[in-house]
């Protein structure tokens, strides 16, 4: 009986020792069975950023976490955590932060399948990211305080003494930065300067596009100058507007062409389904969802916007592309030097 009871133990020891085997032997082959999740660092508005990771994650399975915050803040951040960052993708409001990443080594090659899509113009100079969406710069302004004959012919002119308190706008934005730098592409640095100083001296500054926006409307400027989107979000949240847009027209810089865009970190974990993200970006669905979200120009080649915005090949815009536009370095420089920022 002892010996009965000896054997019994014996065969359950060794039944639980290959029970316990079984087990880590499958344990690594069921991580590596668990679904990749991606590390968004989102610069665009949060809602665009959360509906895209939301319907990208819908149609592949693949979740993606996403961390909001400036485009520059975020492009900082991958700078300083090198080959230690978490971040897969970045998607930026505006070009400038992924140009300057790129020309870091920081960037992936896009693949060719996406860059083919895209008009060429539109993606970097090495291939490192790409335009997702496009907007045009604008003029909003309140028919009450200023008739749309009266504007004048060219963004330059709003820095004389005649737009004293009348026109308004945002130094801190990335979009009238590049807009800075679009006129010292075409007219030189002195000119620039002179623009900035000059609406320095007799514009108003607002804190962020909105709040310039909400100005004009509430009859505080006669104008101010923003990106085209910023009118149709406060459309479709408030319906009837005051403001109306005006568009520049031949290539003066005050109709400048920009994009959010996005490329993959050479860091990333999960380069193949970071490329897969940034092709969604660019296919029509993903394009859909951008475009609905927030009211940017498709940049997928044969699309359209149908949010109602001026057909985008109807714009007048000078030929500076945002590879053109680099870093914004210059700007920033020009901003600081006549003590806008």
């Amino acid at each position: 009986m002892m010996l009965r009871n000896t054997q019994l133990a014996t065969f359950l020891l060794r039944s639980l020792s290959i029970a316990t085997l079984g087990l880590t032997l499958i344990t690594p082959a069921a991580h590596a069975a668990d679904p990749v999740t991606l590390t968004l660092y989102n610069g665009q508005h949060k809602e665009v950023g959360d509906n895209l990771a939301a319907a990208f994650e819908a149609k592949t399975g693949i979740h993606v976490n996403v961390r909001k915050g400036s485009s520059n803040q975020l492009a900082s951040q991958i700078v300083e955590e090198g080959d230690r960052s978490p971040a897969d993708v970045f998607y930026a409001e505006e070009s400038p932060p992924l140009n300057s990443l790129g020309e870091q080594g920081f960037l992936a090659k896009v693949d060719d399948s996406t860059l083919q899509v895209l008009p060429k113009e539109y993606v970097a100079a090495n291939d490192t990211w790409i335009g997702v969406t496009a907007r045009t710069r604008v003029v909003a302004f309140n028919p009450d305080k200023v008739k749309e004959e009266e504007l004048p012919k060219s963004v330059l002119d709003f820095a004389g003494p005649e737009w004293q308190g009348k026109i308004g706008f945002v130094p801190t934005s990335g979009a009238f930065q590049e807009q800075a730098v679009a006129i010292i592409k075409l007219h030189g640095r002195e000119a620039a300067e002179e623009w900035l100083t000059g609406l320095r001296a007799f514009g108003k500054t607002y804190t962020n596009n909105m709040v310039a926006l909400k100005a004009v409307e509430n009859g505080e400027v006669a104008a101010v100058l923003v990106n085209n989107y910023y009118w149709f979000a406060l459309q479709r949240e408030k319906g009837k507007l005051n403001s109306k847009l005006h568009y520049f027209t031949d290539g003066d810089a005050g109709g400048l062409i920009t994009v959010s865009s996005a490329g993959v970190l050479k860091a990333s974990k999960h380069p193949k389904e970071a490329q897969q993200l940034l092709a969604y970006m660019a296919s029509e669905e993903g394009q859909r969802v951008i475009t609905n979200t927030t009211a940017e120009y498709p940049m997928r080649k044969g699309m359209v916007s149908e949010r109602g915005l001026k057909p985008f090949d109807e714009l007048q815009p000078p030929k500076i592309t945002p590879a053109d536009l680099g870093n914004a370095d210059e700007a920033l420089e020009l901003e600081q030097d006549v003590g806008l920022l």
